[in-house]
């Protein structure tokens, strides 16, 4: 018997797909590319040897930014914003799991901000802030302090209203996963608990807790990578030093070496490593927990 032959629209929906992979990949995989380019490349094809020179030359600074400093901003605020929106998130979604009055609205002005344009909540942000900033000020110069007088500036930075302006990207990608995984949760576990003796926190971290936690390396992944790239929300609101992706824009306009392209492969590199990271460790959870429950299988026989 024959195989059963595919219709001719499997193959022509095959090829769109393709395309559109290549659309969505295509500039990632010519940047790395390109950032290989020999010492005497340019930003261009076709390539002029193949080499790492420019990724020794990115380590030697461009031109008066400083790459290192950046990288370690923009690193040390993404494991502050990943690690505040595990903790908000799961604290949100355990709240919400309770009806309550008003709770439906509080829900959806929890993730308004992703409809929001980011450009707008960085001007907002950026303005509640300059606000702060002149009433203090004002307090100052109304009662003579002189450490505001002579020293103040501003109290924009990026643990301040940069952090801010990151959660509001986060918070809402955690809340909705959030969400979904207690929906799903089997309230069973928790009555067993709570029967056992059981305290609330102890059903929290001996229960809930190690079911949700691939959910949760999730949400950490979604926090990081999503402050990592950030550069819109952190526009206005980042204050005076400049993350990673600010660097990088304005680079653009002054760099001419593929030495940009190093850059942009180093920055790739580091999301696709915190990815893969996230993910082998949730397949690593996931077979521990299917060796034990196949162990505890073998002690009944």
């Amino acid at each position: 018997m024959s195989a059963e032959r595919r219709p001719a629209s499997f193959y022509w929906l095959a090829a769109f797909f393709a395309l559109f992979v290549l659309f969505l990949y295509g500039p990632v995989i010519t940047i790395v590319t390109l950032s290989f380019q020999g010492p005497e490349g340019g930003l261009t094809f076709p390539m002029r040897g193949f080499s790492t020179y420019w990724f020794s030359k990115l380590w030697e600074g461009i031109g008066v930014v400083d790459i290192g400093a950046a990288l370690r901003r923009s690193a040390a605020l993404g494991v502050v914003v990943m690690l505040l929106t595990v903790v908000f998130s799961v604290l949100a979604g355990l709240g919400l799991r309770q009806r309550f009055r008003g709770s439906g609205i509080l829900f959806y002005v929890a993730i308004a901000s992703l409809i929001v344009p980011s450009i707008v909540v960085s001007l907002g942000i950026a303005l509640e802030f300059r606000i702060v900033d002149d009433s203090i000020k004002a307090f100052g110069d109304a009662y003579e302090v002189g450490w505001i007088q002579s020293s103040y500036t501003t109290i924009m930075g990026l643990f301040t209203s940069g952090l801010g302006a990151h959660l509001t990207w986060t918070l809402p990608f955690g809340l909705l996963i959030m969400i979904a995984v207690f929906n799903r949760l089997n309230p069973a576990y928790e009555e067993a608990a709570r029967d056992l003796g059981a305290s609330p926190w102890q059903t929290f971290r001996f229960v809930i807790l190690p079911i949700i936690t691939p959910p949760l390396i999730g949400v950490a992944m979604f926090g990081f990578t999503l402050s990592w790239d950030e550069l819109a929300r952190s526009s206005q609101a980042i204050g005076a030093y400049n993350t990673l992706p600010m660097e990088l824009r304005g680079l653009t306009t002054t760099v001419t070496t593929p030495a940009i392209y190093a850059l942009g492969t180093v920055t790739t590199g580091i999301s696709f490593a915190v990815i893969l990271s996230a993910m082998a460790l949730t397949w690593l959870i996931r077979r521990r927990r299917a060796r034990h429950g196949s162990d505890a299988g073998k002690g009944m026989v």
